[in-house]
């Protein structure tokens, strides 16, 4: 049956014998239009020049010298004026003509701009336009379409049904986009059953085309405004990215990102498209054209083999029937027409996986995605690590800059970010902290819990044993043995000050939504792992991670053996390495008679009792062992007395091991792999929380980079260098310190200007790129689906425009990372690379020069990183270290500029510079002695007094009354003004 279109009309009949396009019908009204044109060309290009020539000639002097110049103005020197400006404006008029032509008749992208040229440019268009008209077909006007028509029936053997099986669904808004790229089982089936009859068929089963059109003014064509003007639903844009990607365009690219297609692109349309812009091309007969032919063969179609690399492998069977069952030239690469309905829809899952993972060029860790409590763990000291090493750059005397993380190490950090769930996190710490000060209050120990179940809205502790009703808000459970507190019970200004209660819990894995964490220190004996090797080494990693990071325990130490990489760097007051068994024996073996001897002495049964209480803080924290290497039997009877009293003592044992039954395990567990956790006897089968060999390097050399380890002596220069020329102006300026603002480009609407803003804010702090779905999770960190993300991306891409020269501010880098461009920048930027160059680049042996470029620095410090942030957003900026560079940076450009001042013999300037800075950075005490010296270098006593009046001020402020002055503000006080303790203190 002939389709056709909503512009109406029958084009399949239309078509002519070899299946070409239709032609469109050439009007009078056309002809009269081009003969116009190409009269008003031939005037504009041709006549112009020839009648200048003809009747002025040459407008310059044929000698130049100096009597030139003073000589009288005439009205033959009039006239040569006029006549060069008409020369240079034919010179424009002819260059918009060329470019226009050449963009016409190609049909790939759209026309650069010439320079200035305004409207003499739209005036070639449209006169180059009409002038096409005359002897050019309408599939002439989009070579692309045409060749993507005729190229259909090569193609179609690679995909069958593609059409129909859009078709059959329409309005079908299927969350995986990949679906309209299998062919469905009737299509197949119908194909196979009629390849005798291909030809005849194709001739009247069409295939709808879109072009993408060029930009008007900011707006720029989108795959969800495609899909929502021809679909119905922006939603289904992931059905044409799927059509089409791979496909090389015209202009020889591909389509790689779904946010990112250019202008004169030629983008396939799911079978149920509608709309009056669509072109419609029939399938292409047997006898095809040459050049079609070469076209086919080089361009045009999708990467075969790469998509095979994404398809479910055939077993050799249906490969051989496949071979037989196709008729025709392509009979070699048709679908079998036997396959059945599950084999389709297995093989679509598996492609939409595949496509899923790698969508953005690379694989993150899912480990780390899934694990939300051990990536916010982790997450949490990683930014504590790269504050500590900028605190000790900065003492140091040299300010290193933090080193952006590359390869794995950034795929690591991307999902990091992702997964992490500091909200759960906390939701964790404050109950079990508030059920201990409960507890604590009404005179009652705590109980001793072996587990704890968390869900997205709930806390369950299992209980060792029934131990009466909770204090609220905490409830009864499923049974005497459970305590549930419900998430929204729990209230915002719960009791802090209670010491953890049960820092020894860990996840292991998950259940039906619902996360285990296994209380390690309360198991009345040891806990056994068994598996695999290289699974037991990925569990024990995520195991010894999460206990080393977490965020609802206080002290606690972590004993590690046989592990290949040194933890220590995730958590060095908490983490320790031992070199063998042995060794762990006798250091424990030590520690439980002592840890046995001081219950007794206390009159307790157990650790928990001295978590409570006045001296809750300094006792019992928890030593857990974890043990990667394989204990020989005496070994292993020896750790089993140790552990047989364990439970009470506050001590823990988890045993990676190949015996299926260990000496005193309690807890047997086991690891398969397929990532399956099971504990046969608990009638436990979870989904493993594991940490991979790969993931766990990465980590590693993660937080070894953020502590400044690298063979780089001395300072970094910022990853964001800005040109500071005037040939460097950027195109859209972005005022992050103080408050938001934006130069160069419109506000978005009100409704969408937070989020917009803050996405761009994200983008232009991390210069290197963001993930798509780092974006997401910083923008919702309660979840988003990937359709409202994409249009969101689509959005700002829109909003920020182009440059000059056509090119996106918005892109995709090779690894599907976001970037900006160069001609986007911030005064965050601007200020890093002043730092820079006054320090390190041209100007740094120039004291006249490097107080110029500080001060510049200086005048962009107008207030705190996004002081004037909406409540609720911008969470993500507690992890970023620029949270904590930017004022370390504003005190050492304030500290140099004070510095020089002082030798140029200004210390009112000092003074000033140093006032400057501590509006941003108020309790850094270099400023504090710095102001000190530089008004007592005024030589005016009042001034002194003054300021240290305001530094005490400061610091009751900042600290409390009674902590006082730091010592060495004290001690330079006492040398500067001895008697300051009297008037002022």
């Amino acid at each position: 049956m002939a389709r056709t279109t909503a512009a109406g009309g029958n084009r399949a009949q239309q078509a002519g014998p070899a299946g070409r396009p239709p032609r469109r019908r050439r009007t009078f009204g056309d002809v009269v239009r081009a003969l116009g044109a190409f009269v008003l060309l031939a005037v504009l290009v041709v006549g112009v020049p020839g009648s200048l020539l003809y009747f002025i000639g040459s407008p310059f002097p044929h000698h130049f010298n100096s009597d030139v110049l003073r000589q009288p103005i005439t009205s033959e020197t009039f006239i040569n004026t006029l006549a060069v400006v008409v020369w240079v404006a034919w010179a424009q008029f002819t260059a918009c003509v060329l470019v226009e032509t050449k963009a016409a008749v190609s049909g790939v992208g759209m026309p650069h701009r010439v320079p200035a040229s305004g409207g003499s440019q739209l005036l070639a268009r449209q006169l180059v336009a009409a002038l096409l008209l005359l002897g050019v077909s309408t599939a002439g006007l989009v070579p692309g379409l045409s060749q993507l028509g005729q190229h259909q029936s090569v193609e179609s053997q690679a995909r069958p049904g593609v059409a129909a099986s859009a078709q059959q669904t329409p309005g079908q808004h299927n969350a995986r986009a990949s679906s309209t790229a299998v062919a469905q089982p009737s299509a197949q089936g119908q194909q196979g059953g009629a390849a005798a009859q291909g030809a005849g068929q194709s001739a009247q089963q069409g295939t709808k085309f879109y072009r993408i059109n060029p930009p008007e003014g900011r707006h720029h064509d989108s795959l969800w405004e495609i899909a929502q003007r021809h679909l119905g639903d922006g939603r289904r844009y992931h059905e044409i990215y799927q059509l089409n990607k791979d496909r090389v365009q015209p202009d020889g690219s591909k389509l790689s990102q779904a946010s990112l297609i250019r202008p004169g692109w030629v983008m396939e349309m799911p079978a149920d498209a509608h709309g009056g812009d669509l072109v419609e091309m029939p399938v292409a007969a047997p006898h095809t054209a040459p050049d079609i032919q070469h076209y086919a063969e080089h361009g045009g179609a999708k990467d075969t083999a790469k998509e095979g690399a994404h398809a479910a492998p055939q077993p050799a069977a249906e490969q051989s029937s496949a071979d037989l069952s196709g008729g025709g030239s392509g009979g070699g690469h048709a679908t079998p027409a036997h396959d059945t309905g599950t084999s389709t829809g297995a093989a679509a899952e598996h492609a939409t996986a595949q496509s899923s993972s790698s969508s953005h060029g690379f694989d993150l860790s899912e480990a780390l995605i899934g694990a939300p409590l051990l990536a916010a763990g982790l997450l949490a000291a990683l930014g504590r690590r790269r504050r500590t090493a900028l605190w000790q750059s900065v003492t140091a005397g040299v300010l290193r800059t933090p080193r952006t993380p590359t390869g794995p190490q950034a795929d690591v950090a991307d999902a990091l970010r992702i997964g992490a769930d500091p909200d759960t996190v906390s939701f964790l710490d404050r109950a079990l902290r508030t059920l201990s000060a409960r507890l604590d209050a009404e005179g009652r120990q705590l109980p001793t819990v072996y587990a704890a179940w968390l869900t997205s809205d709930s806390l369950h502790l299992q209980l060792a044993w029934p131990e009466g009703r909770p204090p609220t808000p905490w409830t009864i459970g499923q049974d005497e043995t459970f305590w549930r507190l419900e998430r929204g019970d729990l209230v915002e200004d719960a009791d802090m000050t209670a010491a953890a209660p049960y820092p020894g819990l860990v996840a292991l894995g998950t259940l039906d939504g619902a996360r285990l964490l296994l209380n390690l220190e309360a198991v009345p004996g040891i806990v056994s792992l068994t598996g695999a090797a290289a699974d037991r080494e990925a569990v024990l990693a995520a195991v010894a991670a999460e206990l080393a990071t977490n965020g609802w325990s206080d002290r606690m130490t972590v004993t590690l053996v046989g592990f290949a990489e040194d933890l220590t760097a995730l958590a060095p007051a908490r983490v320790r390495h031992l070199a063998d068994l042995p060794e762990v024996i006798e250091i424990m073996s030590a520690e439980t008679a002592q840890r046995a001897g001081a219950l007794r002495n206390a009159g307790q049964d157990s650790v928990l009792t001295g978590r409570t209480g006045t001296a809750q803080h300094t006792q019992w924290a928890p030593h857990l062992v974890l043990l990667a290497t394989e204990p020989t039997e005496e070994q292993a009877e020896r750790l089993a007395e140790l552990a047989a009293d364990a439970g009470r003592l506050g001590i823990g044992y988890l045993v990676a091991t190949d015996q299926a039954e260990l000496p005193g395990a309690a807890w047997q567990l086991q690891i398969t792999a397929e990532g399956r956790l099971l504990a046969p006897l608990l009638g436990l089968d979870l989904e493993a929380q594991q940490l991979p060999a790969a993931q766990y390097a990465a980590v590693l050399r993660l937080f070894a980079e953020a502590g400044g380890d690298g063979p780089e002596p001395g300072p970094d220069a910022p990853p964001f260098l800005v040109d500071l020329s005037d040939q460097g102006r950027p195109g859209i300026y972005a005022r992050l310190l103080g408050g938001f603002e934006l130069i160069g480009v419109e506000p978005p609407p009100e409704d969408r200007r937070q989020l917009l803003n803050e996405a761009l804010a994200l983008l232009l702090l991390h210069r290197e790129g963001v993930h798509p779905r780092v974006l997401a999770s910083a923008l919702w960190p309660r979840g988003v689906t990937e359709d409202v993300r994409d249009a969101m991306v689509d959005r700002l891409r829109e909003w920020l425009g182009t440059d000059a020269d056509g090119t996106p501010r918005l892109t995709f880098d090779g690894t599907g990372r976001i970037v900006l461009s160069t001609s986007v920048v911030c005064d965050w930027d601007v200020l890093q690379t002043l730092h820079h160059e006054a320090g390190q680049g041209v100007a740094a042996g120039d004291p006249a020069a490097r107080r110029r470029l500080l001060t510049d620095a200086l005048s962009l410090a107008r207030g705190r990183l996004l002081e004037d942030r909406a409540p609720g957003r911008y969470g993500w900026l507690s992890h970023e270290i620029v949270d904590a560079q930017h004022p370390v940076l504003v005190a050492e450009i304030a500290l140099a500029l004070a510095g020089l001042h002082l030798d140029a013999d200004k210390p009112k300037a000092a003074v000033a510079a140093i006032d400057t800075a501590l509006a941003v950075s108020p309790n850094d005490e270099r400023l504090w002695l710095a102001l000190l010296r530089a008004t007592h270098a005024t030589a005016d006593p009042a001034r002194v007094e003054a300021a240290a009046q305001s530094l005490i001020t400061r610091a009751a402020t900042l600290n409390g009354p009674a902590r006082g002055l730091p010592p060495r503000v004290e001690a330079l006080l006492d040398e500067l003004l001895p008697t300051w303790r009297d008037s002022v203190a």
